[in-house]
Order: structure tokens, then C-alpha cells, then sequence
């Protein structure tokens, strides 16, 4: 007995010793359950919207301060006429337009009836559904205190419209969002082997050796992996359209432009992994699981991510996938061009010469 003892006795130092079995233990499930539990949320939190005010009355000013002071919306900004609407969605500054008719005060008085225009961007079906039962709930509240004691009470109907999406078909959002995720997590994985593969070989030695640089390296192990990403890039599209029939608003030819440079920018990705992990196996986990519920979590892929707390805001600014799902849905459903998403399309090009620089830099020209 005394032998188990002493036996599980140096298992437990064992376990001690090793950082990362502790960290696996403790730390992970921490992360995790922080990261869930913030991160997966159906509610809305401060969504951007703008305001359409025909009337600009004080019936309409009322119901517009009610809803900016909810915690649930921020206005954006007060549009002028129903053509700046279009305008404001494709810029992606915005969820949603409030657009009050005109003389609504004065219709709600003397017609006993009003009408308020929901209009979401509904390129996310959950969020859209979201926007327009919390600002109905809102407007029915306003219904119920102006109709105290009142035996003619006034009503004002709600309208909704989904732009993009009129049907609210949640294939639109989840194929670019899958789409995203497929490319990023093969393209990091197939290129986060290629520099471990050759240190557990052992023809780490002859790279080393040759009178290759460290940059030229680098580079050669990611250019035959873009010709493999993108065919797997147009098997998806193609699936996309012809079996999901997912619409292509925008230009095919921006869409290809776009879909290469966020291959290139998870290659590079993988390559700064591969240049770090000191196994195929290290390298395999660090690219599937690390990237994983990142990608997926903090990508606006599933939930919103101004409704997350700040802090998960500010790291999801790190997340390729996250500007790459901006883009994609403003192409294919929205049909913008490349002056709406120059500023996500320059972070991706950002990202891939960091992480390009930041491989080279760590390339190990001796081995340990």
C-alpha cells in the first residue's frame, strides 16, 4: 500500500512539474467557459441604427428618445431621404433604419394611426429578427402609455422590411460564414506541417544549409499551397451557388480577388505556426483547436458581435475570418465594390505581410 501511495504520490509531482498539464486542466476550461459565456449571446446590445424622421414632430422625438435610451440600440446617425438607406447599409455602418412617415404625429392625433418602417439588414437573419421585435416591444410600450384612459386609442402599426434577405433564408448567413472557416482552418493547417514536417524528417539540415533565404523559404512553402486553396475556394463558391443558391450581387471577379488574399493570409498564418511549433503534432493542435472557436466565436459568423463585452470586441479585431465575413457578405449580398470594403480588404493585406515578416523573423537559421 505504502508503494501506491508513494507512487500516485510522484504522479501528483509530476503533474506539479508540468506547466502545461496544469494549464490544460485549469486554464482551459476557465477560457472556455469565459469565452462561452460571453460570447454566445442572442441578444442585442447597442446596435447601430439610423433614423428616418419624415415628421420630426414631437410624438416622433419622443419614441426616438425611448429607444436610444434603451440598452439595446444606438442611433448612428439621421438620414434625409429613403435613397441615403441604401447607402448606409452598404457601408455596414448600420443594422437598421427607422423610418417614420410623415405628419405621424398629426395622423396619430386626428387618423388614430401612424406607421413606423422597420428596415434591418437582414445579410443576419437572427440579429434582423432580433432588431425588429426589440424596437416593436419598445413602440407597443409607447402604445400602451399614451392609451391610458383613453376609450379611441391611437395606434401606431409597425412594418417591417428584410433588406437582402426578404425571406430571411438562414443559408445566407451561414455559407460565407463556413465558407470562412473551411478556408482558413485547411489553409492553416495544410501549411502549419510544412516547416515541422522537415524539422521531424530531418531535412531541416539541407534547407539550412542552402543558399536560400530565410524570406525565399518562407515564400516557397506557401505558393504551392495557394494553387491547392484555390480550387478548394472554387469547389466551395460553386456548391455555394448551384446547390445552396446563395446569390452573387457583386462582382465575381472582386469575390476571387478577395477569397486569394484571405488564402494568403491564412497560409502565412500557418507558416508563422509551423516556424513556432516544434512538431506536426504540436502544429496540427495549435492550427485546428486554436483556431477553431476563435474563428467561430469571434468572427460574427453566428453571434453578433456588438453584443459582446469590450474586451472580446477589441480581440476579434485579430480575427481574419471576422473581415473576410464582412467582405464576403457585402459582395455577394449587398453587390459592393471595392470602395466599401478597401478598409477590411487593407487589414487582411495588413495581417498577411505581419504575419509573413513575423515567420521570417523566426525561422531558425541554426538548428538547436
Amino acid at each position: 500500500m505504502k508503494r501506491f501511495i508513494g507512487f500516485v504520490r510522484k504522479e501528483f509531482y509530476h503533474i506539479y512539474r508540468d506547466k502545461r498539464s496544469l494549464f490544460i486542466l485549469f486554464g482551459m476550461p476557465v477560457a472556455q467557459i469565459l469565452l462561452f459565456g460571453f460570447a454566445i449571446t442572442n441578444e442585442i446590445n447597442k446596435v447601430e441604427i439610423a433614423i428616418l424622421d419624415h415628421a420630426k414632430d414631437a410624438t416622433t422625438i419622443e419614441i426616438i428618445n425611448k429607444i436610444s435610451s434603451s440598452k439595446y440600440f444606438s442611433i448612428n446617425g439621421f438620414l434625409t431621404s429613403e435613397n441615403q438607406i441604401e447607402e448606409s447599409f452598404r457601408q455596414g455602418k448600420i443594422k437598421a433604419v427607422l423610418n417614420f412617415e410623415k405628419d405621424f404625429g398629426e395622423k396619430l392625433v386626428k387618423e388614430n394611426q401612424a406607421t413606423l418602417q422597420i428596415i434591418a439588414d437582414a445579410t443576419d437573419p437572427n440579429t434582423a429578427n432580433s432588431i425588429t421585435n426589440y424596437t416593436i416591444s419598445i413602440v407597443q410600450l409607447y402604445n400602451q402609455s399614451i392609451n391610458i384612459n383613453k376609450i379611441a386609442a391611437p395606434l401606431i402599426r409597425t412594418q417591417t422590411r428584410m433588406a437582402y434577405n426578404p425571406r430571411l433564408v438562414s443559408v445566407y448567413m451561414f455559407v460565407p460564414g463556413v465558407m470562412t472557416i473551411i478556408l482558413m482552418l485547411v489553409s492553416a493547417m495544410m501549411t502549419s506541417i510544412s516547416i515541422t514536417r522537415e524539422k521531424e524528417l530531418g531535412t531541416m539540415e539541407i534547407l539550412l544549409v542552402s543558399p536560400l533565404k530565410p524570406l525565399q523559404v518562407i515564400l516557397g512553402k506557401v505558393v504551392p499551397y495557394i494553387f491547392l486553396s484555390v480550387i478548394n475556394a472554387v469547389i466551395i463558391v460553386l456548391l455555394s451557388i448551384y446547390v445552396f443558391k446563395m446569390p452573387v450581387q457583386g462582382s465575381m471577379l472582386l469575390l476571387a480577388g478577395e477569397s486569394v488574399l484571405f488564402i494568403i493570409t491564412s497560409l502565412s498564418l500557418g507558416i508563422l505556426i509551423s516556424t513556432i511549433a516544434q512538431t506536426q503534432q504540436t502544429a496540427m493542435m495549435i492550427s485546428l483547436m486554436g483556431l477553431m472557436l476563435p474563428v467561430i466565436l469571434l468572427s460574427g459568423f453566428i453571434f453578433p458581435i456588438s453584443s459582446m463585452p469590450l474586451p472580446l470586441q477589441l480581440i476579434s479585431n485579430i480575427i481574419p475570418a471576422k473581415w473576410f465575413i464582412v467582405i464576403i457578405k457585402g459582395i455577394m449580398l449587398k453587390g459592393v465594390g471595392l470602395s466599401y470594403v478597401w478598409k477590411e480588404t487593407l487589414i487582411l493585406l495588413g495581417m498577411t505581410l505581419f504575419f509573413i515578416g513575423l515567420s521570417t523573423y523566426k525561422y531558425k537559421i541554426r538548428l538547436e
